[in-house]
């Protein structure tokens, strides 16, 4: 089971490659049109599922966008250095799930020591009251602790990476509502190492 995982993610990954390729190829700009999933199976001999997980990828890291009704046309990227450097890292590395999570990890931490140094005592408090009282996912909480770290660049690229992770269908070890109560009760002790170790135990991370 785990080759033949294996198998189609090289298939899936040669496609966007091939994809890019066409793309150059063919000299298409921003706003042009590419051809319909079928056109495209077709062209690069591939199945249609294959080709629909590319194009998902592509569209998750702005390098495409689907329009209801009317197809999927090149989207203007060009004017953010981020994206192109994540397409071109991401979509052709071998080791894209570890490496996509390494540095999902590493932005969070950027976060959460940014939102530690700049939350004042009302924030720490307002924080600890919403996830006290609300029902949320990892995202939703790591959305709310980019808002008191306040670095939008930062939240560009943990959005990007949370989405492609996501399409990867990897399977996490669970959270508890307890591990972002601690994470929370860490940040407002303002114990950095602390909140390190919290963090750590959420992401099911060595704590050595």
């Amino acid at each position: 089971m785990a080759s033949e995982n294996e198998s189609e993610k090289k298939v899936y990954i040669e496609i966007v490659k091939q994809l890019r390729n066409m793309i150059e190829k063919d000299g298409l700009k921003v706003g042009d049109k590419i051809p319909s999933e079928r056109e495209l199976a077709e062209r690069l001999n591939a199945g249609r599922s294959s080709v629909r997980e590319a194009l998902r990828a592509l569209e998750l890291l702005g390098l495409i966008e689907t329009r209801r009704g009317e197809g999927t046309f090149i989207r203007d990227f060009r004017g953010n250095q981020l994206v192109q450097l994540l397409s071109t890292f991401i979509l052709q590395d071998k080791k894209v799930i570890n490496d996509v999570f390494e540095t999902k990890t590493l932005i969070e931490i950027n976060c959460l020591q940014l939102a530690f140094f700049k939350m004042a005592d009302a924030d720490f408090i307002r924080l600890k009251t919403w996830v006290n009282e609300h029902n949320f996912d990892d995202v939703h909480f790591f959305s709310e602790i980019s808002v008191y770290a306040e670095n939008h660049l930062l939240t560009r690229m943990w959005k990007i990476l949370v989405d492609y992770y996501r399409s990867l269908d990897t399977r996490e070890a669970p959270t508890t509502k307890e591990q972002y109560i601690e994470l929370t009760s860490a940040l407002q002790s303002r114990n950095w190492e602390r909140v390190l170790e919290a963090y750590r135990r959420l992401r099911n991370l060595s704590v050595d």
